[in-house]
């Protein structure tokens, strides 16, 4: 971690930023998430990095909320480990941190069909077999003949 994360960690009151690459936590993940500007903050994100003053512009157009709203919104988001932010001279850039979204990943994947991926791979192999088999050419070649003919 930079010595600005870390230093912005910590006057955040942010002590996991201190403490290194520990993942983040699945419950504090999820209720970042659960408001919807803090959602759409996200979807900007996933586009790429983006400067503390782009995203105040996103949230105060599309949301109406003020700056100090918007920084209240992104501070969960980087206390929950959702976001990262580096200081890129006076401007703070903000970028996803794909931790947070692979502990939720890990997470819903105990709620999926376990025979989901056997089942496509059953597919994928029945497919193989039917590329693999040759064709009879004609249909008098697949039937079987008589004795001593």
């Amino acid at each position: 971690m930079s010595a600005a994360r870390r230093h912005a960690a910590v006057a955040d009151g942010d002590d996991a930023g201190a403490a290194g690459a520990r993942a983040p936590a699945v419950d504090g993940v999820l209720a970042a998430l659960a408001e919807p500007v803090r959602r759409r903050l996200l979807e900007r994100l996933a586009v790429g990095e983006c400067t503390a003053g782009d995203l105040v512009a996103l949230a105060g157009a599309e949301f109406g909320i003020s700056q100090p709203a918007t920084s209240q919104h992104l501070r969960v988001l980087r206390e929950a480990g959702v976001v990262t932010v580096r200081a890129d001279g006076s401007r703070r850039v903000y970028a996803v941190d794909p931790r947070a979204l692979a502990v939720v990943g890990d997470w819903l994947h105990a709620f999926q069909d376990p025979f989901t991926q056997p089942l496509d791979a059953l597919a994928t192999e029945l497919a193989r077999g039917r590329r693999a088999r040759p064709a009879a050419a004609t249909p008098a070649e697949r039937r079987p003949r008589a004795a001593g003919a």
